[in-house]
């Protein structure tokens, strides 16, 4: 009896231990895993934004060794009245608001600060394709109508054969992907836990083998069309994102603080969300993009690449909001009115005929209910027509 005692005594002592250890060799994953299930709580939503590579993996945008660029400050801005109920319904953390490329209103909230380093969230969909961009000018990639399998052998036999660049870029492609944010089970979110396990982006990608529609038919804002672009980028290139956004966009513009990237397991850039920088740092973005892609007294972005990228060319429904390539365009927009976008309240907005840049962060947990989408634009309306 004693002797059996020990045994199972034994037993559970190696069961102990070796769960010990896997817990201690998993730690990481562990950890990360967690931080995606407490992301967006209440209470460490605002930190979480302003902290991302506290929680996962990352690598740095390096902001090259030149000057900062000039950002000077013009007479304080009046904003119209309803704009500080907004900032309290939405959770609104900074607001930078340039007038003629001066900023005329910046404000902090809930404990943040200027110097944050904050999620762009969707906004990152932007920045790529300001990239894509730069490489079609300099003919590293052939033509925006080359099939993505091309550069990305990869996703031969997968959902996304067929489709080209151009129809990743406007959210065409026709491939099956569930992007409810609220549901544990939805795509977006296995492929959130994929990023957090440190499981590879490309594999999952490439997994994808449901389509809904022929590529290029029918519009559907799906997030993993932006990463097919950047397995399109790096089979073009051979170079990893950070490296070349940082060479060819972020370096030139001059930022204040250097950008980083959140990352898969295997180093690869969440290019679809994961851009993290400063929020006069995404001012100068949208400053780059109302002076059609020039700025710090140089040519970054081609101008006819700006035109055609803030363009609504996507088969979106008439007269809903309008998309382009990785832009968004509000419904009824004049011409050069656009914006990058990105869930939880990330703003770029440009208003090219007010001369008029606004760059917004939140984290405002009610971003998908009916009509805020619509509160937001019409707040940048009145900001930019009140300047």
């Amino acid at each position: 009896m004693r002797t059996a005692l020990k045994w199972i005594i034994r037993l559970l002592l190696v069961f102990v231990l070796a769960a010990v250890a896997v817990g201690l060799w998993q730690r990481e994953q562990i950890t990360r895993l967690l931080a995606v299930n407490s992301l967006f709580s209440e209470e460490k939503i605002v930190h979480n934004f302003s902290n991302m590579n506290a929680a996962f993996l990352s690598t740095p945008v390096p902001r090259g060794n030149g000057p900062t660029a000039t950002l000077d400050y013009g007479p304080d801005a009046s904003l119209p009245d309803e704009v500080n109920a907004w900032v309290n319904a939405r959770d609104v953390t900074a607001l930078v608001v340039l007038k003629d490329g001066q900023i005329v209103h910046e404000s902090y909230y809930q404990g943040t600060a200027p110097e944050d380093l904050r999620i762009s969230w969707s906004v990152a969909k932007s920045y790529l394709s300001g990239l894509m961009g730069v490489l079609l000018d300099e003919g590293t990639i052939a033509d925006i109508d080359d099939p993505v399998t091309k550069y990305a052998p990869a996703l031969v036999g997968s959902a996304y054969d067929g489709a080209t660049v151009r129809n990743v870029l406007n959210m065409s492609s026709g491939v099956e992907f569930d992007e409810d944010y609220l549901d544990p089970q939805s795509d977006i979110n296995k492929m959130g836990r994929v990023l957090a396990l440190g499981g590879s982006m490309d594999d999952f990608a490439a997994a994808q083998d449901q389509r809904f529609a022929d590529a290029g038919t029918t519009w559907k804002y799906v997030s993993i069309d932006t990463h097919i672009l950047s397995m399109v980028i790096r089979g073009a290139t051979g170079r990893p994102i950070a490296e070349l956004l940082s060479e060819k966009v972020i370096a030139p513009m001059g930022l204040e603080v250097a950008p980083y990237y959140l990352t898969d397991g295997f180093g690869t850039a969440f290019v679809l969300g994961g851009l993290n920088l400063t929020t006069r740092d995404y001012a100068r973005m949208g400053q780059m993009f109302l002076q059609n892609g020039r700025y710090n007294d140089r040519q970054i972005i081609p101008a006819d690449w700006v035109a055609a990228s803030t363009a609504p060319s996507a088969p979106t429904e008439a007269g809903n909001i309008g998309y382009g390539y990785q832009w968004w365009i509000p419904a009824n927009a004049p011409e050069g009115e656009f914006m990058a976008r990105g869930i939880y309240g990330q703003y770029v907005y440009i208003n090219r005929a007010r001369g008029v840049v606004i760059a917004t962060n939140a984290a405002d947990r009610k971003f998908r209910e009916d009509g805020v989408s619509a509160q937001n634009i019409a707040i940048f309306r009145a900001i930019a027509n009140n300047l």
